[in-house]
């Protein structure tokens, strides 16, 4: 499902998924850069850093820049590296240990510098990429506005060119700014009379100033304010891609933005499954440590198995796009990149999600000292919160999977089928053809029933989680297989027990999903008997004791973290 219509799971497709195993020693080396930054820089300031002491924050980023972690994605004319999307993922889930400057930096390296790669011309690129590289400047993004919400794409800020078409003039306000009091420079979306319009505005323009800081629920230490435009005079060569063009800016920087997020929730979630195993193991009730309560260790079970599944799908994503902006020329590159909307905004909710559920796990292991300020866990909890709002509501990326799903699938006319012959994963193989059935059922009965899905948005949520899902458990499954296959099964054990929950209880959830699209679909009772009976009746592996493998699985990771951590 790297592309959902014509991915085949055979040995060709076990090679050429990437997986975390496939990172070699140096880029191993480059994370070990981003994690000991955090442990040895932000760390220790996060106090400071959450009272807003931007002096400290821009240090932080001038030694990020020093050190290279600016620089992943730009290219070495403009003093980069030239890196790619999975390293970029990499040191996204190290920056993700970083609580609030990790959403600076995301905001920085991703959506603040992303624009000069892809669409600046070479005069913007040789202006502006070196000194965000090196943390010189530091960059913010301006599409949100207070009347737009999700949507983006009609602003109300506005720009008029003069008569001698040398200058514009932008007027308007944008709202919820990240790096608003920081930032030198910023990608700002305006309406024209030839439609939307990236421009590049530096802070130092006349007209240009910032509000007040917003006083937010989490990720406090990210400055968050609104931007303000009163007449500011933009140069016409500061047009970022092409008059009226501004979408393309957008959202595609957007999608990559939702990737970039995805890497970082999964290092934010390995950092709350950490302090929950490691205050398990300190804690003591009636006697014993309380990771010894089965209970517990569900809980830690649950949470390692999210994150398998969360780091397959997005390390699996990013790889198929490495593979597709490596295939590309300068003019297709945008198209190649487009075409993974579906997957960016598929790892967005998921991992949002998942992060959501784990610091909340967390949390209730730590009892109630989780609620008190003193323990990291707190402010976790807070700071998760709002990955499932920003870079798009989990709602519009929802409805973003599930439009592109319904247009490919209409294309497509089907699934392929799953046709790996490895014995031990037969189970699971058989999860993912019962899934893809269940894929092709519900599709059927949407069609059937002439459902507009643009006003009916239950049945989209709802595909979109089928989907999820299933691209979840097929990519797990995948790279399990393929681990397994290098090291001739050996020293494997849990992967095989992470994907053994994962399939089962995936093809539980979409079966699930597809029962109550079915029942809403379907008007007639009895054709609707029919289709759920016929659900039912499906030929499925006897579901296992999944809270023995559970137990197992948190055994493993309590005695040795450094196995999955």
């Amino acid at each position: 499902m790297g592309k959902i219509d014509d991915k085949i799971m055979n040995e060709e497709s076990m090679a050429n998924i990437f997986t975390p195993e496939d990172f070699c020693d140096d880029e191993v080396l480059i994370a070990k850069t981003a994690e000991l930054f955090i442990k040895n820089d932000v760390t220790p300031n996060m106090a400071l850093i959450e009272k807003h002491q931007y002096d400290v924050t821009r240090r932080l980023f001038q030694k990020a820049g020093d050190i290279g972690l600016l620089a992943i994605e730009v290219p070495e004319k403009y003093g980069g590296f030239a890196l790619n999307k999975k390293i970029s993922g990499l040191v996204a889930e190290k920056i993700g240990f970083g609580g609030s400057f990790s959403v600076s930096y995301n905001i920085h390296a991703g959506v603040g510098t992303l624009p000069y790669i892809y669409f600046g011309d070479e005069e913007q690129k040789k202006q502006y990429l070196p000194k965000l590289a090196s943390g010189e400047w530091i960059g913010a993004y301006a599409l949100t506005e207070s009347d737009a919400g999700s949507d983006a794409l009609r602003p109300r800020t506005n720009a008029v060119l003069n008569e001698d078409g040398t200058m514009w003039l932008l007027n308007g306000e944008k709202q919820w700014i990240t790096n608003a009091q920081l930032a030198d420079v910023f990608v700002v979306f305006a309406k024209t009379d030839g439609g939307m319009t990236a421009f590049i505005v530096e802070r130092t323009y006349k007209g240009v100033s910032i509000g007040k800081e917003e006083e937010k629920m989490g990720i406090k230490g990210s400055s968050t304010a609104t931007l303000i435009l009163e007449n500011v005079a933009v140069p016409n060569k500061n047009v970022l891609g092409e008059v009226g063009k501004g979408h393309k800016v957008a959202m595609n920087v957007l999608n990559m933005a939702r990737l970039k997020l995805a890497f970082s929730n999964i290092g934010t979630s390995k950092q709350a499954l950490q302090l929950a195993m490691n205050y398990g193991k300190e804690r003591k009730q009636f006697d014993s440590s309380i990771v010894h309560f089965t209970m517990i260790q569900e809980k830690l079970a649950n949470m390692a198995v999210a994150i398998y599944g969360a780091e397959s799908a997005a390390y699996r994503t990013a790889g198929d796009i490495d593979n597709a902006i490596d295939s590309a020329n300068q003019e297709t590159i945008i198209k190649n990149i487009s075409d993974f909307a579906m997957e960016c905004a598929l790892n967005k909710v998921n991992c949002s999600e998942i992060l959501g559920f784990i610091v909340d796990e967390a949390v209730q292991i730590h009892g109630g000292y989780g609620y008190m300020q003193e323990y990291q866990v707190e402010r976790l909890y807070r700071d998760a919160r709002i990955s499932r709002i920003f870079e798009g509501t989990n709602e519009i990326n929802r409805l973003t999977i599930s439009k592109i799903v319904a247009k490919r699938y209409a294309q497509a006319n089907s699934f392929e089928n799953f046709t790996s012959n490895e014995r031990q994963s037969a189970r699971n193989q058989h999860y993912i053809q019962r899934s893809e059935y269940l894929l092709k059922r519900t599709w059927h009965a949407i069609s059937n029933a002439s459902i507009n899905l643009e006003l009916e948005q239950e049945y989209m949520r709802l595909l979109a989680d089928m989907v999820k899902e299933f691209y979840v458990i097929e990519t797990s499954l995948l790279r399990t297989e393929k681990a397994s296959r290098q090291k001739n099964g050996e020293g494997e054990r849990l992967k095989w027990l992470m994907t053994d929950v994962l399939c089962e209880e995936g093809y539980r959830k979409i079966e699930g999903y597809a029962i109550e699209i079915i029942s809403a679909a379907e008007v007639d009772e009895e054709k609707r008997k029919t289709w759920i009976d016929e659900i039912h009746a499906q030929s499925i592996p006897i579901y296992q004791n999944l809270f023995m493998k559970k137990r197992e699985i948190a055994k493993i990771i309590l005695n040795n973290p450094k196995s999955f951590l």
